[in-house]
């Protein structure tokens, strides 16, 4: 088993571990320098990188960019791939198969549709794309750790009883960690760490809502913050260009990283690529 797979298994053994999501090679290793553990992707991250919204990546941009991340650093990537970018499981098996090849550790698997009158996949269909990326990952030798996601709670249908039905659904299909984003009451989420123990639980933070300290103490395994880094570094961007296109000043600059910094962050890559 490749060593960032096994690294990342054991991350998600006992306590809580954080995996903020990068969406291009300089931000991935800027948080690696930053000593963080693991990093996931971001599909609206990428999308909105290269001027899409989310939802409008393909599987071929997508399996590019995890080749992309896995390669630029050491340490294991779990990637967010969607649904699969498939509706049907042997469609959602042929797509996990060429991700586990891609030099991922991890791969996550969601219940929406994208469709606004049923934003969930049926249970059975959705129970079903689960047991084909597990059957998948088994036949692929990789041992990439499958996370079973509902997105209930961003699509819609917040129903916490419903959630927790289709992650122990998932659990069974063979999923190894169990995410429910959108979740942001502490009851709601020591419930579902509650129903499917002792399977690790991933908590989404994209606001203030928790700290680190208060998920870990309600039994959550991993946290990750989904497109909320790259959102911070747009918002960064638009404050500054719209003072320049609507009052012709610069005051944002003043709060810039020096130059002499910002190469510091990426002195540590520069040498990774001589290597």
């Amino acid at each position: 088993m490749n060593p960032r797979v096994t690294e990342f298994r054991r991350l998600h053994e006992a306590g809580c571990f954080v995996l903020p999501n990068p969406w291009d090679v300089g931000s991935a290793r800027v948080l690696v320098n930053l000593g963080f553990k693991a990093v996931a992707t971001t599909s609206a991250g990428l999308a909105w990188s290269l001027g899409r919204r989310d939802n409008e990546i393909s599987v071929e941009l997508s399996l590019s960019h995890l080749r992309t991340i896995a390669a630029a650093v050491e340490v294991p990537v779990n990637a967010d791939f969607e649904d699969g970018f498939a509706r049907d499981p042997l469609g959602v098996a042929a797509n996990v198969w060429a991700a586990v090849e891609t030099g991922i550790a991890g791969i996550s698997i969601e219940d929406s549709t994208g469709d606004q009158a049923a934003p969930l996949y049926d249970f059975t269909l959705a129970v079903e794309r689960i047991k084909a990326a597990r059957k998948a990952i088994d036949d692929s030798g990789t041992g990439v750790l499958l996370t079973g996601r509902s997105e209930g709670f961003i699509s819609g249908r917040p129903d916490l009883a419903e959630t927790i039905k289709r992650l122990l659904a998932y659990a069974e299909a063979g999923a190894d960690c169990l995410y429910a984003p959108g979740v942001r009451a502490l009851s709601d989420i020591a419930a579902i760490v509650s129903a499917v123990a002792p399977k690790p639980v991933n908590v989404l933070v994209s606001t203030d809502f928790t700290t680190v300290a208060q998920l870990a103490e309600a039994g959550v395994r991993r946290i990750s913050v989904g497109g909320a880094l790259a959102r911070a570094a747009w918002t960064g961007f638009l404050s500054a260009a719209k003072e320049i296109a609507t009052a012709g000043t610069f005051a944002p600059f003043a709060r810039n990283i020096p130059v002499p910094e910002m190469n510091t962050l990426f002195g540590a890559a520069r040498r990774h690529d001589r290597s």
